[in-house]
């Protein structure tokens, strides 16, 4: 789909015909990465539309030098309007959870509910994020610092990917296989919108005092992401419910499927 500024987004659909509820639209996470999503959206199960794309210059979308939180809430009310809808339901993860409660915020009229999946919350994140890491990544330290400091091939490229994502699951050992699809995806990482994408807390606080919406916070509890920024920013919403789900890291439909499926729903038929 081209925008009015002439970027094109790759967008997809599971197209639900006759379906009287919101229709979902996916939001993945980076920034810069490319949409992973699209197994939620099979995972949901039938009589509701799901939308899902690649944000403005990633994965199979067009190269743009605007990046920012503004053109992507813009890019996604662009999309809303030409999909002919009146009101989503944005399912965000990680990044994406804080686009769709930005969303959510400008566009309180437009929001029929939030999930808010794996976001990093309010307050300092990075601080115990960064010491998980360095705890679970000590196994295989050296050789991630030696395929960071170089020009990769694009098989070190995938090794580096399986190495730094393995540490997102409860289960480290078996994230390095479970990290591989998404490692193995021959498409660049944006690292121009990783770094030019950002927001701060006030914002994150603005956008939750606006929301009016259904918000239903999921986190895993081994999600190397600290839960209680997740909760923090939960009590600074109107209606919100929370999931912890045991046993599951930053993306726990991938290790908790039933779980995590089951408070999606439970967002949907509220």
């Amino acid at each position: 789909m081209q925008l009015g500024d002439g970027a094109s987004l790759a967008t997809w659909r599971i197209e639900a015909v006759g379906a009287s509820a919101e229709p979902v639209v996916l939001l993945h996470g980076g920034p810069g990465l490319w949409d992973y999503l699209e197994p939620i959206g099979g995972l949901l199960g039938d009589g509701r539309t799901i939308y899902w794309y690649d944000q403005r210059g990633c994965g199979r979308s067009s190269a743009s030098d605007e990046q920012s939180m503004a053109r992507s809430v813009r890019d996604l009310e662009e999309l809303r309007a030409h999909w002919g809808v009146d009101r989503l339901v944005p399912v965000g993860h990680s990044f994406g959870a804080t686009l769709a409660l930005a969303y959510a915020g400008t566009h309180p009229d437009r929001t029929a509910g939030v999930a808010y999946v794996c976001g990093v919350g309010i307050g300092d994140w990075r601080t115990p994020f960064r010491a998980e890491l360095i705890r679970r990544q000590a196994p295989y330290a050296e050789r991630l610092t030696e395929l960071t400091g170089k020009a990769r091939s694009w098989e070190e490229e995938a090794e580096w990917r399986r190495l730094t994502w393995a540490s997102d699951y409860a289960d480290r050992d078996r994230g390095f296989e479970l990290a591989r699809p998404m490692a193995e995806t021959r498409l660049p990482i944006n690292y121009d919108a990783n770094s030019r994408i950002t927001f701060t807390d006030d914002d994150v606080l603005r956008w939750a005092a606006a929301t009016t919406c259904p918000v239903m916070v999921v986190h895993g509890d081994a999600d190397p992401r600290p839960a209680a920024n997740a909760v923090a920013l939960a009590s600074h919403l109107q209606k919100a419910k929370v999931r912890i789900i045991a046993g599951a890291g930053h993306l726990p439909w991938v290790e908790r499927p039933g779980e995590t499926v089951a408070a999606l729903l439970d967002l949907l038929e509220l």
